[in-house]
Protein backbone atom coordinates (compact mmCIF):
# COMPACT_ATOMS: atom_id res chain seq x y z
CA UNK A 1 0.00 0.00 0.00
CA UNK A 2 1.49 3.65 -0.81
CA UNK A 3 2.91 5.69 2.01
CA UNK A 4 -0.33 8.05 1.43
CA UNK A 5 -3.05 5.66 1.37
CA UNK A 6 -1.71 4.24 4.68
CA UNK A 7 -1.29 7.59 6.37
CA UNK A 8 -5.35 7.69 4.96
CA UNK A 9 -6.12 5.00 6.65
CA UNK A 10 -4.33 5.32 9.76
CA UNK A 11 -6.24 8.56 10.01
CA UNK A 12 -9.35 7.48 8.85
CA UNK A 13 -9.41 4.47 12.04
CA UNK A 14 -8.14 6.90 14.12
CA UNK A 15 -11.34 9.56 13.28
CA UNK A 16 -13.59 6.37 13.88
CA UNK A 17 -12.30 5.58 16.90
CA UNK A 18 -12.60 9.34 18.39
CA UNK A 19 -16.07 8.92 16.90
CA UNK A 20 -17.17 6.10 19.05
CA UNK A 21 -15.72 7.58 22.33
CA UNK A 22 -17.53 10.89 21.87
CA UNK A 23 -20.78 8.83 21.07
CA UNK A 24 -20.80 7.31 24.92
CA UNK A 25 -20.81 10.57 26.38
CA UNK A 26 -18.19 9.77 29.37
CA UNK A 27 -15.99 12.59 28.75
CA UNK A 28 -16.15 15.59 30.98
CA UNK A 29 -18.47 13.96 33.30
CA UNK A 30 -19.21 13.43 36.81
CA UNK A 31 -17.86 10.22 39.12
CA UNK A 32 -20.12 7.12 38.47
CA UNK A 33 -20.16 4.23 41.44
CA UNK A 34 -19.62 1.83 38.85
CA UNK A 35 -16.51 3.11 37.66
CA UNK A 36 -14.80 4.28 40.87
CA UNK A 37 -16.05 0.57 42.62
CA UNK A 38 -13.90 -0.74 39.23
CA UNK A 39 -10.42 1.04 39.48
CA UNK A 40 -10.83 0.44 43.58
CA UNK A 41 -10.72 -3.55 42.81
CA UNK A 42 -7.88 -2.70 40.39
CA UNK A 43 -5.61 -1.34 42.82
CA UNK A 44 -6.49 -3.48 45.57
CA UNK A 45 -5.99 -6.85 43.38
CA UNK A 46 -2.98 -5.70 42.32
CA UNK A 47 -1.35 -3.79 44.86
CA UNK A 48 -0.49 -0.59 43.44
CA UNK A 49 -1.35 2.56 44.94
CA UNK A 50 -2.91 3.96 41.90
CA UNK A 51 -5.74 2.69 39.62
CA UNK A 52 -6.81 4.85 37.02
CA UNK A 53 -9.78 4.63 34.13
CA UNK A 54 -8.97 6.83 31.55
CA UNK A 55 -10.29 7.62 28.17
CA UNK A 56 -8.20 8.46 25.48
CA UNK A 57 -9.59 11.26 23.42
CA UNK A 58 -7.77 12.77 20.47
CA UNK A 59 -5.54 14.98 22.04
CA UNK A 60 -6.11 14.67 25.76
CA UNK A 61 -6.28 12.10 28.58
CA UNK A 62 -9.54 12.17 30.42
CA UNK A 63 -9.25 10.21 33.54
CA UNK A 64 -12.92 9.25 34.40
CA UNK A 65 -12.00 7.30 37.38
CA UNK A 66 -9.42 7.16 40.04
CA UNK A 67 -8.10 5.58 43.25
CA UNK A 68 -5.27 6.96 44.58
CA UNK A 69 -4.92 9.26 42.32
CA UNK A 70 -6.98 12.98 41.07
CA UNK A 71 -9.76 12.50 37.82
CA UNK A 72 -9.25 15.78 35.56
CA UNK A 73 -7.28 15.37 31.84
CA UNK A 74 -3.52 15.46 30.93
CA UNK A 75 -2.11 15.58 27.77
CA UNK A 76 -2.59 12.52 25.58
CA UNK A 77 0.94 13.24 24.09
CA UNK A 78 2.64 12.63 28.10
CA UNK A 79 0.23 9.44 29.01
CA UNK A 80 1.05 5.67 28.74
CA UNK A 81 -2.28 4.75 27.89
CA UNK A 82 -1.72 5.67 24.63
CA UNK A 83 0.48 3.02 23.71
CA UNK A 84 -1.87 0.92 25.29
CA UNK A 85 -4.72 1.31 23.02
CA UNK A 86 -2.65 -0.04 19.97
CA UNK A 87 -1.76 -3.53 21.79
CA UNK A 88 -4.70 -6.07 22.36
CA UNK A 89 -2.56 -7.91 25.22
CA UNK A 90 -2.31 -5.79 28.44
CA UNK A 91 0.84 -3.26 28.33
CA UNK A 92 2.92 -3.70 31.30
CA UNK A 93 6.52 -1.64 31.71
CA UNK A 94 8.25 -2.90 34.94
CA UNK A 95 10.47 0.21 34.96
CA UNK A 96 9.22 3.51 33.72
CA UNK A 97 12.83 4.74 33.93
CA UNK A 98 14.35 2.59 31.90
CA UNK A 99 11.97 2.50 29.03
CA UNK A 100 13.31 5.11 26.19
CA UNK A 101 10.05 6.33 25.07
CA UNK A 102 8.85 7.15 28.81
CA UNK A 103 12.02 7.67 30.60
CA UNK A 104 12.19 11.92 30.19
CA UNK A 105 8.12 11.88 30.58
CA UNK A 106 7.50 14.49 33.49
CA UNK A 107 5.44 11.98 35.56
CA UNK A 108 8.03 9.79 35.31
CA UNK A 109 10.72 12.49 36.34
CA UNK A 110 8.62 14.01 39.14
CA UNK A 111 9.31 13.67 42.96
CA UNK A 112 7.96 9.99 43.77
CA UNK A 113 6.97 9.68 39.93
CA UNK A 114 5.47 6.80 38.04
CA UNK A 115 8.02 4.20 37.88
CA UNK A 116 5.62 0.97 37.24
CA UNK A 117 2.57 0.55 34.84
CA UNK A 118 0.21 -1.82 33.66
CA UNK A 119 -3.07 -1.22 31.31
CA UNK A 120 -5.00 -3.00 28.92
CA UNK A 121 -7.59 -1.61 26.93
CA UNK A 122 -10.79 -0.74 27.33
CA UNK A 123 -13.38 -1.35 23.74
CA UNK A 124 -17.01 -0.12 22.88
CA UNK A 125 -18.53 -0.68 19.90
CA UNK A 126 -19.58 2.00 17.14
CA UNK A 127 -22.93 2.30 15.48
CA UNK A 128 -21.50 0.31 12.65
CA UNK A 129 -20.88 -2.62 14.73
CA UNK A 130 -17.07 -1.98 15.04
CA UNK A 131 -14.89 -1.95 17.96
CA UNK A 132 -12.41 0.77 18.57
CA UNK A 133 -10.31 0.79 21.78
CA UNK A 134 -11.37 3.82 23.37
CA UNK A 135 -9.78 3.66 27.34
CA UNK A 136 -8.09 2.10 29.83
CA UNK A 137 -7.90 0.26 32.65
CA UNK A 138 -4.57 0.86 34.15
CA UNK A 139 -2.51 0.54 37.98
CA UNK A 140 0.61 2.49 38.74
CA UNK A 141 3.26 2.25 41.06
CA UNK A 142 6.08 4.78 41.82
CA UNK A 143 8.34 1.94 42.26
CA UNK A 144 9.37 -0.67 39.42
CA UNK A 145 7.65 -3.93 40.15
CA UNK A 146 6.29 -6.95 37.86
CA UNK A 147 2.93 -8.41 37.27
CA UNK A 148 2.67 -12.36 36.42
CA UNK A 149 0.06 -14.34 34.18
CA UNK A 150 -2.49 -14.09 36.93
CA UNK A 151 -2.06 -9.86 37.05
CA UNK A 152 -2.31 -9.67 33.66
CA UNK A 153 -5.50 -12.01 32.93
CA UNK A 154 -7.31 -9.86 36.66
CA UNK A 155 -6.42 -6.83 34.36
CA UNK A 156 -8.34 -8.30 31.36
CA UNK A 157 -10.83 -9.02 33.42
CA UNK A 158 -11.61 -6.11 34.77
CA UNK A 159 -11.21 -4.19 30.88
CA UNK A 160 -13.83 -6.46 30.22
CA UNK A 161 -15.73 -5.60 33.31
CA UNK A 162 -15.68 -1.58 32.45
CA UNK A 163 -16.91 -2.48 28.55
CA UNK A 164 -19.59 -4.10 30.08
CA UNK A 165 -20.43 -1.50 32.43
CA UNK A 166 -20.06 1.18 29.65
CA UNK A 167 -22.36 -0.94 27.50
CA UNK A 168 -24.62 -1.38 30.15
CA UNK A 169 -24.67 2.60 30.79
CA UNK A 170 -25.22 3.02 26.93
CA UNK A 171 -27.80 0.74 26.71
CA UNK A 172 -29.72 2.14 29.91
CA UNK A 173 -29.80 5.62 28.88
CA UNK A 174 -31.12 4.74 25.88
CA UNK A 175 -33.87 2.14 27.55
CA UNK A 176 -34.77 5.08 29.56
CA UNK A 177 -34.99 7.73 26.62
CA UNK A 178 -37.23 5.88 25.24
CA UNK A 179 -39.74 4.49 27.79
CA UNK A 180 -40.39 8.41 29.00
CA UNK A 181 -40.35 9.63 25.69
CA UNK A 182 -42.28 6.91 24.11
CA UNK A 183 -45.60 8.46 24.22
CA UNK A 184 -44.74 11.79 22.58
CA UNK A 185 -43.01 10.81 19.66
CA UNK A 186 -45.86 8.57 18.43
CA UNK A 187 -44.85 9.14 14.80
CA UNK A 188 -41.68 7.36 15.60
CA UNK A 189 -43.18 5.01 17.67
CA UNK A 190 -42.43 1.48 15.50
CA UNK A 191 -39.20 2.41 14.83
CA UNK A 192 -38.76 3.60 18.80
CA UNK A 193 -40.03 0.10 19.74
CA UNK A 194 -37.64 -2.05 17.41
CA UNK A 195 -34.82 -0.20 18.58
CA UNK A 196 -35.81 -0.04 22.34
CA UNK A 197 -36.29 -4.33 22.30
CA UNK A 198 -32.98 -4.62 20.48
CA UNK A 199 -31.15 -2.74 23.07
CA UNK A 200 -32.70 -5.12 26.14
CA UNK A 201 -32.02 -7.67 24.42
CA UNK A 202 -28.17 -6.75 23.96
CA UNK A 203 -28.39 -5.72 27.64
CA UNK A 204 -30.44 -8.36 29.22
CA UNK A 205 -33.19 -5.68 30.55
CA UNK A 206 -36.30 -4.68 30.34
CA UNK A 207 -38.66 -1.34 31.02
CA UNK A 208 -41.25 -0.71 33.72
CA UNK A 209 -43.64 1.66 34.52
CA UNK A 210 -46.01 1.88 37.52
CA UNK A 211 -48.53 4.34 38.77
CA UNK A 212 -48.19 5.78 42.52
CA UNK A 213 -50.84 3.69 43.84
CA UNK A 214 -49.52 0.23 41.95
CA UNK A 215 -53.13 0.07 40.10
CA UNK A 216 -51.29 0.66 36.65
CA UNK A 217 -48.20 -0.85 35.57
CA UNK A 218 -46.79 -1.94 32.66
CA UNK A 219 -43.81 -4.49 31.45
CA UNK A 220 -41.56 -4.77 28.83
CA UNK A 221 -41.06 -8.31 27.29
CA UNK A 222 -37.42 -8.06 29.12
CA UNK A 223 -39.02 -7.79 32.24
CA UNK A 224 -41.09 -10.88 31.95
CA UNK A 225 -37.94 -12.61 30.52
CA UNK A 226 -35.89 -11.56 33.70
CA UNK A 227 -39.15 -13.00 36.09
CA UNK A 228 -39.38 -16.41 33.88
CA UNK A 229 -42.87 -15.45 32.91
CA UNK A 230 -44.74 -15.62 29.77
CA UNK A 231 -45.25 -12.17 28.59
CA UNK A 232 -48.71 -11.29 29.10
CA UNK A 233 -51.14 -9.34 31.64
CA UNK A 234 -48.33 -7.60 34.52
CA UNK A 235 -48.80 -9.82 37.81
CA UNK A 236 -50.31 -7.38 40.41
CA UNK A 237 -48.08 -5.29 43.02
CA UNK A 238 -47.88 -8.05 45.98
CA UNK A 239 -47.00 -10.74 43.43
CA UNK A 240 -44.03 -8.96 41.71
CA UNK A 241 -43.06 -8.10 44.81
CA UNK A 242 -42.80 -12.06 46.01
CA UNK A 243 -40.02 -12.80 43.68
CA UNK A 244 -37.77 -10.82 45.41
CA UNK A 245 -36.32 -12.08 49.45
CA UNK A 246 -37.57 -9.76 52.45
CA UNK A 247 -34.35 -7.93 52.46
CA UNK A 248 -34.20 -6.88 49.02
CA UNK A 249 -38.05 -6.29 48.89
CA UNK A 250 -37.12 -3.63 52.20
CA UNK A 251 -34.71 -1.92 50.31
CA UNK A 252 -36.44 -1.84 47.44
CA UNK A 253 -39.36 -0.38 48.94
CA UNK A 254 -37.01 1.98 50.79
CA UNK A 255 -35.50 3.45 47.57
CA UNK A 256 -38.96 4.22 45.83
CA UNK A 257 -40.08 5.89 49.00
CA UNK A 258 -37.07 8.11 48.87
CA UNK A 259 -37.56 8.91 45.53
CA UNK A 260 -41.03 10.37 45.93
CA UNK A 261 -39.91 12.17 48.64
CA UNK A 262 -36.84 13.66 47.18
CA UNK A 263 -37.38 13.56 43.51
CA UNK A 264 -34.17 11.90 42.98
CA UNK A 265 -33.46 8.91 40.50
CA UNK A 266 -32.56 5.32 42.35
CA UNK A 267 -30.66 2.85 41.53
CA UNK A 268 -29.76 -0.49 43.57
CA UNK A 269 -28.76 -4.14 43.17
CA UNK A 270 -30.83 -6.70 44.92
CA UNK A 271 -31.29 -10.55 44.85
CA UNK A 272 -34.03 -11.92 43.09
CA UNK A 273 -35.79 -15.19 42.80
CA UNK A 274 -37.41 -16.38 38.91
CA UNK A 275 -40.38 -18.07 38.35
CA UNK A 276 -38.23 -21.43 38.33
CA UNK A 277 -36.75 -20.71 41.68
CA UNK A 278 -33.21 -19.79 40.18
CA UNK A 279 -31.23 -17.32 42.11
CA UNK A 280 -30.73 -14.09 40.45
CA UNK A 281 -28.94 -10.37 41.00
CA UNK A 282 -30.59 -7.85 39.42
CA UNK A 283 -30.33 -3.99 39.03
CA UNK A 284 -33.29 -1.92 39.46
CA UNK A 285 -33.45 1.68 38.09
CA UNK A 286 -36.22 4.33 38.94
CA UNK A 287 -37.60 8.20 38.60
CA UNK A 288 -40.76 9.97 39.06
CA UNK A 289 -42.77 9.84 35.90
CA UNK A 290 -44.27 13.61 35.25
CA UNK A 291 -47.12 14.64 33.45
CA UNK A 292 -47.51 18.41 32.86
CA UNK A 293 -45.46 19.04 36.10
CA UNK A 294 -47.54 16.56 37.74
CA UNK A 295 -46.04 13.31 39.33
CA UNK A 296 -48.25 10.27 38.04
CA UNK A 297 -45.80 7.09 38.83
CA UNK A 298 -42.45 5.37 38.73
CA UNK A 299 -40.68 4.71 34.98
CA UNK A 300 -37.42 2.61 34.96
CA UNK A 301 -35.63 -0.15 34.00
CA UNK A 302 -34.73 -4.11 35.28
CA UNK A 303 -31.55 -5.58 34.21
CA UNK A 304 -29.89 -9.13 35.44
CA UNK A 305 -26.18 -8.39 36.65
CA UNK A 306 -26.20 -12.03 37.84
CA UNK A 307 -22.96 -12.78 35.52
CA UNK A 308 -21.25 -8.99 36.38
CA UNK A 309 -21.93 -9.62 39.66
CA UNK A 310 -20.59 -12.82 39.87
CA UNK A 311 -17.68 -12.23 38.17
CA UNK A 312 -16.70 -9.22 40.72
CA UNK A 313 -17.53 -11.78 43.68
CA UNK A 314 -15.05 -14.08 42.17
CA UNK A 315 -12.18 -11.17 42.11
CA UNK A 316 -12.73 -9.95 44.93
CA UNK A 317 -12.43 -13.22 46.79
CA UNK A 318 -9.72 -13.79 45.09
CA UNK A 319 -7.83 -10.73 46.36
CA UNK A 320 -8.57 -11.53 49.62
CA UNK A 321 -7.19 -15.50 49.32
CA UNK A 322 -3.88 -16.48 49.69
CA UNK A 323 -4.04 -19.42 46.57
CA UNK A 324 -2.11 -22.01 48.14
CA UNK A 325 -3.61 -22.58 51.11
CA UNK A 326 -6.89 -20.99 50.57
CA UNK A 327 -7.21 -18.97 53.42
CA UNK A 328 -6.87 -15.02 53.92
CA UNK A 329 -3.86 -13.18 52.45
CA UNK A 330 -2.10 -10.35 54.06
CA UNK A 331 -4.41 -7.67 52.85
CA UNK A 332 -7.44 -9.51 54.04
CA UNK A 333 -5.48 -9.70 57.11
CA UNK A 334 -4.79 -5.91 57.75
CA UNK A 335 -8.62 -4.83 56.93
CA UNK A 336 -9.99 -7.61 59.39
CA UNK A 337 -7.37 -6.70 62.02
CA UNK A 338 -7.85 -3.37 61.60
CA UNK A 339 -11.90 -3.63 62.16
CA UNK A 340 -11.27 -5.70 64.88
CA UNK A 341 -9.32 -3.48 66.98
CA UNK A 342 -12.31 -0.15 66.23
CA UNK A 343 -14.70 -3.32 67.76
CA UNK A 344 -12.33 -4.12 70.70
CA UNK A 345 -11.83 -0.44 71.58
CA UNK A 346 -15.34 0.39 71.21
CA UNK A 347 -16.78 -2.16 72.85
CA UNK A 348 -14.41 -3.33 76.06
CA UNK A 349 -13.57 -6.49 74.19
CA UNK A 350 -10.70 -8.56 74.71
CA UNK A 351 -8.55 -9.37 71.25
CA UNK A 352 -6.03 -11.72 70.70
CA UNK A 353 -3.32 -11.36 68.22
CA UNK A 354 -1.54 -15.02 67.11
CA UNK A 355 1.43 -14.62 64.80
CA UNK A 356 3.03 -18.45 64.02
CA UNK A 357 6.34 -18.98 62.28
CA UNK A 358 7.39 -22.45 60.68
CA UNK A 359 10.37 -23.75 62.58
CA UNK A 360 12.99 -25.30 59.86
CA UNK A 361 10.79 -24.61 56.76
CA UNK A 362 14.31 -24.35 54.91
CA UNK A 363 15.50 -27.58 55.84
CA UNK A 364 12.21 -29.01 54.63
CA UNK A 365 12.58 -27.61 51.50
CA UNK A 366 15.66 -27.77 50.41
CA UNK A 367 15.56 -31.79 51.69
CA UNK A 368 12.02 -32.78 50.86
CA UNK A 369 11.61 -30.59 47.63
CA UNK A 370 9.06 -27.56 47.35
CA UNK A 371 6.58 -29.70 46.37
CA UNK A 372 6.64 -31.00 50.19
CA UNK A 373 7.27 -27.27 51.46
CA UNK A 374 3.82 -26.51 49.49
CA UNK A 375 2.22 -29.11 51.35
CA UNK A 376 3.07 -28.21 54.64
CA UNK A 377 1.89 -24.45 54.15
CA UNK A 378 -1.40 -26.28 53.25
CA UNK A 379 -1.71 -28.09 56.15
CA UNK A 380 -0.89 -25.81 58.42
CA UNK A 381 -3.86 -23.71 56.98
CA UNK A 382 -5.85 -26.58 57.09
CA UNK A 383 -5.06 -26.69 61.31
CA UNK A 384 -5.38 -23.39 61.76
CA UNK A 385 -9.36 -23.35 60.77
CA UNK A 386 -9.97 -26.58 63.06
CA UNK A 387 -13.29 -26.26 65.19
CA UNK A 388 -11.47 -25.57 68.54
CA UNK A 389 -10.54 -22.20 67.27
CA UNK A 390 -14.20 -21.45 67.14
CA UNK A 391 -14.16 -19.11 63.70
CA UNK A 392 -11.21 -17.40 64.56
CA UNK A 393 -9.82 -15.11 61.19
CA UNK A 394 -6.83 -16.86 60.09
CA UNK A 395 -4.59 -15.62 57.33
CA UNK A 396 -1.45 -16.79 55.92
CA UNK A 397 1.21 -13.44 56.11
CA UNK A 398 3.73 -14.12 53.37
CA UNK A 399 6.04 -17.24 53.13
CA UNK A 400 6.31 -19.30 56.44
CA UNK A 401 4.50 -16.90 58.33
CA UNK A 402 0.82 -16.70 59.80
CA UNK A 403 -1.64 -14.69 61.96
CA UNK A 404 -4.78 -15.83 63.75
CA UNK A 405 -7.22 -13.04 65.12
CA UNK A 406 -8.92 -14.58 68.43
CA UNK A 407 -11.98 -12.68 69.34
CA UNK A 408 -14.55 -15.30 70.55
CA UNK A 409 -14.60 -14.63 74.56
CA UNK A 410 -14.45 -18.77 75.47
CA UNK A 411 -10.83 -18.68 74.38
CA UNK A 412 -9.79 -15.02 74.75
CA UNK A 413 -8.86 -15.85 78.38
CA UNK A 414 -6.41 -18.42 77.64
CA UNK A 415 -3.53 -17.39 75.89
CA UNK A 416 -1.62 -19.81 77.18
CA UNK A 417 -3.34 -22.53 76.03
CA UNK A 418 -4.08 -21.64 72.79
CA UNK A 419 -0.33 -21.14 72.25
CA UNK A 420 0.46 -24.60 73.61
CA UNK A 421 -2.40 -26.18 71.41
CA UNK A 422 -1.29 -24.28 68.56
CA UNK A 423 2.09 -25.18 68.71
CA UNK A 424 1.13 -28.99 69.24
CA UNK A 425 -1.34 -28.99 66.14
CA UNK A 426 1.57 -27.56 63.96
CA UNK A 427 3.59 -30.85 64.82
CA UNK A 428 2.90 -32.94 61.73
CA UNK A 429 4.99 -35.55 59.67
CA UNK A 430 5.48 -34.64 55.81
CA UNK A 431 7.39 -37.26 54.09
CA UNK A 432 8.24 -37.47 50.12
CA UNK A 433 10.54 -40.10 47.95
CA UNK A 434 11.12 -42.41 50.88
CA UNK A 435 12.03 -39.30 53.15
CA UNK A 436 10.17 -37.79 56.47
CA UNK A 437 10.31 -35.29 58.82
CA UNK A 438 8.88 -33.66 60.86
CA UNK A 439 6.72 -29.63 60.58
CA UNK A 440 6.52 -27.48 63.45
CA UNK A 441 5.93 -24.37 64.40
CA UNK A 442 6.66 -21.11 67.10
CA UNK A 443 3.57 -19.02 68.10
CA UNK A 444 3.63 -15.91 69.88
CA UNK A 445 0.01 -14.03 70.82
CA UNK A 446 -0.34 -10.70 72.43
CA UNK A 447 -3.57 -9.10 73.67
CA UNK A 448 -4.66 -5.88 72.59
CA UNK A 449 -3.78 -3.26 75.35
CA UNK A 450 -5.75 0.04 75.28
CA UNK A 451 -2.64 2.28 74.24
CA UNK A 452 -2.54 0.29 70.91
CA UNK A 453 -4.16 1.74 68.35
CA UNK A 454 -1.94 1.32 65.35
CA UNK A 455 -2.12 -2.52 63.44
CA UNK A 456 1.94 -1.82 63.74
CA UNK A 457 2.41 -1.88 66.66
CA UNK A 458 -0.06 -4.80 67.91
CA UNK A 459 1.48 -7.03 65.29
CA UNK A 460 5.08 -6.01 66.96
CA UNK A 461 4.02 -6.88 70.33
CA UNK A 462 3.23 -10.11 69.08
CA UNK A 463 5.68 -10.53 66.96
CA UNK A 464 8.12 -9.62 70.37
CA UNK A 465 6.53 -12.48 71.68
CA UNK A 466 6.67 -14.80 68.67
CA UNK A 467 10.87 -13.80 68.40
CA UNK A 468 11.27 -14.35 72.65
CA UNK A 469 9.86 -17.93 71.93
CA UNK A 470 11.96 -19.24 69.52
CA UNK A 471 14.71 -18.10 71.42
CA UNK A 472 14.07 -19.80 74.02
CA UNK A 473 13.26 -22.75 71.57
CA UNK A 474 16.72 -22.45 70.15
CA UNK A 475 18.46 -22.50 73.96
CA UNK A 476 16.29 -25.28 74.65
CA UNK A 477 17.39 -27.49 72.14
CA UNK A 478 21.00 -26.65 72.68
CA UNK A 479 20.71 -27.62 76.07
CA UNK A 480 19.28 -30.84 75.18
CA UNK A 481 21.74 -31.26 72.33
CA UNK A 482 24.72 -30.81 75.09
CA UNK A 483 23.05 -33.27 77.57
CA UNK A 484 22.60 -35.82 74.61
CA UNK A 485 26.20 -35.51 74.06
CA UNK A 486 27.21 -35.69 77.59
Amino acid sequence: MPPADLLSNIFTDETRRVAALHALALLDTEPEREFDALVSLAAEMLGCPTALMTLVDSDRLWIKAAAGGERGEISRDIGMCAYTIQNDDPLVIEDLDADPRFSKNPLVMAERGARFYAGAAIHAIDGDGERHAVGTICVIDTSPRSLNKAGRRALMHLATLAEAAIAARSAANQAIAIATTADRQAAALERQDRIFRQAERMAAMGSWRTSLDHEHMAWSDGVFHIYGLPVGPVPEMDIAMGFYPPHARDKLTTAMTLTLETGMPFDIEVDFTTAQGEPRRVRVLGELENDAGTTVGFVGVFQDVTERHALETTLRRTADTDSLTGIANRAAFDRALDAAMTRAHADGTPLLLALVDLDGFKAINDTLGHTAGDDVLRGVGRELQARWLMGSFVARLGGDEFAVLIENPALVTMPAQICARLEESLRFPIAMNGLAMVSAGTVGIAALAPDCHSIRDFVHRADTVLYQAKRARVGERRRTDRRSAA
